[in-house]
């Protein structure tokens, strides 16, 4: 497509170097901001190329001014793109959602640091771990640690002159044994701080160290003969051992990897991240983001790496994905994606994950139309009075044009829906010239005559195209079957869109905006369509025929047999004399060549 005019100058200006372009629209707002390593022949491809998706047609369509800016490297555009698209949040542009909410653990810098569950980041509280994905999961974790370990939950002050001061009593938690008391000095600071140190590793995803603590201290309890704490340190070291068996373990020997994979489909992306640390999975993220301009698996994964690992704080200098992904603006990170042996494995579980959000994802979908097509249905029912749910509705239409080749259609719409493989055209066979009533009881007798005879299911509802004189014709087609009273039928009149219902000179009142109203006008109008279609090769057909049949000495068959192989008399006549013969013989060929010179001939005066 060709660029706007105002914009050509500004896209001939464009440096052939790296950098980031900005469009703007006619109110002056980012709508789309993307990286390049050459800025000139990125940008012009918007406006050369014949072949982009409508979702692209739409964004240059919107583009009113571009701005640009170089930067050294490829790297460099990556990171700057990244910060404008989180700062702007562009339209067409993926942005994946904002997990500012996710929450997070909070192991305080106070003396005698507390444990707490949050949502809101502030400098200097302490040690923030997380984000966590899944809230269930960091209670479990919370709860573990809280089992393990005597911690305090009180906000107190706990600083050597207060409690030295004695200004602090234990609580109920002291009571219930979750707690050792440091408020009265009943526990000192360095047992607690070994505590701390252990929650830490735990809180890391290594298990090690906590285990090994928990373990000695059994052994030495035994050893002296204290069987009742090691049996208490047994139970702990059992926790920990039933806590690592819920986790995904992959391989002790994988440390630090970050496993990213991508599925996708026309309108939408959806990504696994799995963090690994010492060789357990430590979170898990799915998630979907929208397509804006159908861009590429590649394209859409790499900023989301970026963003998912700043979101998750990720250090991992380790990635592996499905897909081949450009190099990162990340020192020391390398991106892989394996073949073979356990990295392979672990990507293949995160795919397992992807494949599993996007055909749920998909399933939802396909329910959600499921339920709105019960809803149209439900509506229809109510807004007409019926005493069954519409589920197949079959609409007539006539179609003539001044009397000549008289036809009619009926469409089926099954669960709101066109079933058109129970489409059906008619040939109007009892009545002469264009009588639109007489041809309504026609094709409304026919039609369900055929069904009675064939044993098929009737609809639950009818609907003919026209006013009261129509819809009656219908009534008295269905009375003589016999179907009177089995099949609701009503009418829909083209001039102010009214519905007629049998018995009623009065058009029933149905809001403009009703589904109802809107789904009788789709079939109204797509019988008249399949019906007008019908007519005009009918109509086609016949002038054809008449055209060639009027030829002397030339027979209706060998007419037919003409016109269903060349489809028209433009291409018979375009054949050469030696083809006529192979079609027709040598004398029916001189017969149409002299015919068609006569045709080309001018006529005398």
């Amino acid at each position: 497509m060709a660029a706007k005019e105002h914009l050509q100058d500004q896209i001939r200006q464009l440096p052939h170097r790296p950098g980031i372009y900005k469009y703007f629209d006619a109110d002056d707002t980012i709508i789309y901001v993307g990286k390049a390593i050459d800025l000139r022949k990125r940008v012009s491809s918007y406006f050369t190329k014949q072949d982009h998706n409508k979702k692209t047609q739409q964004l240059v369509k919107n583009i009113h001014r571009i701005e640009f800016t170089i930067v050294d490297s490829e790297s460099d555009a990556f990171l700057l793109e990244n910060n404008l698209i989180k700062q702007h949040q562009p339209k067409y542009n993926i942005l994946l959602k904002d997990g500012k909410t996710y929450p997070y653990l909070l192991l305080t810098n106070e003396r005698f640091p507390r444990l707490i569950p949050t949502r809101n980041k502030r400098p200097g509280d302490g040690r923030y771990y997380g984000p966590y994905a899944n809230l269930t999961a960091m209670n479990v974790l919370l709860e573990l640690i809280r089992a393990l370990y005597p911690l305090r939950t009180c906000t107190y002050n706990l600083s050597p002159q207060n409690i030295e001061a004695s200004k602090f009593k234990v609580c109920l938690e002291y009571h219930l044994g979750n707690c050792k008391g440091p408020c009265e000095a009943l526990q000192d600071e360095e047992t607690y701080n070994q505590y701390i140190q252990q929650i830490r590793q735990i809180l890391n995803g290594d298990l090690r160290l906590p285990k090994q603590y928990f373990r000695e201290k059994m052994m030495q309890a035994a050893q002296e003969q204290q069987y009742e704490l090691a049996h208490q340190l047994k139970l702990k070291l059992d926790k920990l051992d039933e806590f690592q068996a819920k986790s995904t373990i992959v391989n002790a020997n994988l440390t630090n990897i970050d496993v990213f994979s991508i599925a996708s489909n026309e309108k939408s992306a959806f990504i696994n991240y799995l963090k690994v640390m010492n060789g357990s999975i430590i979170l898990t993220q799915s998630i979907e983001v929208q397509k804006k301009l159908d861009e590429a698996d590649e394209e859409i994964l790499a900023p989301l790496i970026m963003q998912m690992r700043e979101e998750f704080e990720s250090q991992s200098k380790e990635i592996l994905t499905n897909v081949p992904i450009a190099s990162l603006p990340l020192p020391g990170v390398s991106i892989s994606q394996p073949q073979i042996g356990d990295k392979r494995k672990l990507l293949e579980l995160s795919i397992k994950n992807v494949l599993y959000l996007r055909k749920e994802k998909e399933s939802m979908n396909d329910r959600s139309k499921d339920l709105n097509e019960v809803r149209i249905m439900e509506t229809m029912k109510k807004d007409l009075r019926l005493t069954e749910l519409p589920k197949h509705i079959e609409c007539f239409d006539n179609s003539n044009f001044q009397g000549d080749n008289p036809v009619a259609a009926m469409v089926c719409f099954r669960n709101a829906k066109p079933s058109k493989k129970d489409y059906r055209h008619f040939h109007i066979k009892t009545v002469v010239g264009p009588n639109d009533f007489d041809s309504m009881y026609e094709i409304v007798t026919r039609r369900y005559r055929r069904l009675l005879d064939e044993g098929a299911s009737l609809p639950q509802l009818v609907i003919v195209d026209g006013g009261k004189g129509q819809l009656s014709m219908g009534v008295k087609a269905l009375k003589d079957l016999g179907l009177w009273g089995q099949i609701p039928i009503i009418g829909i009149a083209k001039r102010l869109e009214e519905i007629y219902v049998p018995n009623d000179p009065l058009p029933l009142y149905i809001d403009k905006k009703s589904e109802t109203l809107r789904l009788i006008q789709r079939m109204r109008d797509e019988a008249h369509r399949f019906g007008i279609t019908f007519h005009r090769s009918r109509r086609d057909a016949a002038t054809l025929k008449t055209e060639l049949t009027d030829v002397k000495g030339l027979g209706p068959v060998t007419a037919d047999k003409l016109l269903t192989k060349f489809k028209s008399v433009k291409k018979i006549r375009e054949l050469s004399e030696s083809e006529l013969i192979a079609e027709v013989g040598k004398a029916k060929a001189r017969i149409l060549i002299e015919y068609f010179n006569q045709q080309e001939t001018p006529q005398q005066p």
